[in-house]
């Protein structure tokens, strides 16, 4: 079993969850019969929410098999990469929704390398604007939902912990409250005030950017959601290196895409505000960047 998938369950995984990777294994032999693959051992150390495995079918193609806990992060990961259509992400071929089982059968990158193992920052900046471009070039018709509703949510889930951390005093959680609230503010804002609609992968960054053939790099694991195109930028540049001057990666990452530096640095701004309560390390740059706002 993937080791990230173990953990990540027992540490704050449902009761549902639970049963439900005790289950996995059955559940990997049921959805291999019904495709009729021969199976690899999974990747690791995994993500965590899903058995992925190298595959191959019938016909001799090599493919991919992804086995994930249906939550509402992988709702539309098939209807996005059908929108996509292989365009700067992996192709899908069939899905499989069973309950709390979403299967996915999926193309394989070849060789599949990282961007985050293969190029130094720099250079990666320069292919996630790439792909990023790719991606929004989409039909943005479907099922998927808008951003502002994941904004919203976030905002509440950070307001709640907020109050929760505020009764334990300030070593727990020291962000200048001014600060917070600009923050939670424009979270929620930024999001209902863009002029342009595209559809977005929300969680692009370099582990899920792999090297292949077809293209030379693909997006994976997608989380589609509909609006700010400036809003994708923002899980790349949060796992990037940002010190010791993030206006700097900003303005690179804003110029790379054609983007308005300033909405950049207000949307990280936001973001980083709300990861703040469980990602310490980045006060410091919400921080930095409130003077910028």
């Amino acid at each position: 079993m993937p080791t990230n998938l173990i953990a990540a369950t027992q540490r704050f995984g449902p009761p549902q969850r639970r049963e439900w990777v005790t289950e996995l294994p059955r559940i990997v032999r049921e959805v291999s019969d019904r495709w009729e693959l021969a199976l690899g051992e999974p990747y690791q150390p995994g993500g965590q929410c899903s058995w992925v495995a190298p595959a191959r079918d019938r016909a001799g193609r090599d493919l991919v098999l992804k086995v994930g806990w249906t939550h509402e992060d992988n709702r539309d990961e098939a209807a996005g990469l059908r929108r996509w259509g292989g365009n700067g992400a992996i192709t899908v071929f069939d899905e499989l929704v069973n309950g709390p089982t979403t299967a996915l059968l999926l193309e394989r990158c070849d060789p599949g390398t990282t961007l985050a193992t293969a190029c130094p920052e720099d250079e990666q900046d320069e292919v996630v604007a790439a792909v990023l471009i790719r991606l929004w070039q989409a039909p943005t018709d479907g099922p998927f939902r808008p951003l502002d509703e994941m904004c919203a949510t976030w905002a509440d889930e950070f307001e709640a912990e907020l109050a929760v951390a505020s009764t334990d005093g300030p070593d727990r959680y020291d962000l200048d409250r001014g600060i917070v609230r600009a923050g939670v503010e424009l979270y929620r804002s930024l999001a209902r005030s863009a002029t342009r609609t595209v559809l977005l992968a929300t969680d692009l960054h370099a582990e899920n950017i792999l090297a292949a053939r077809r293209q030379p790099w693909l997006a994976i694991d997608p989380k589609p959601y509909l609006g700010d195109p400036t809003f994708d930028a923002l899980q790349h540049l949060l796992n990037r290196e940002l010190a010791p001057d993030p206006l700097a990666a900003v303005n690179r990452m804003a110029e790379l895409l054609e983007l308005d530096p300033q909405r950049l640095t207000a949307w990280l701004f936001g973001r980083c505000v709300i990861e703040s309560i469980w990602m310490p390390q980045i006060r410091w740059v919400a921080t930095a960047l409130s003077a910028r706002i």
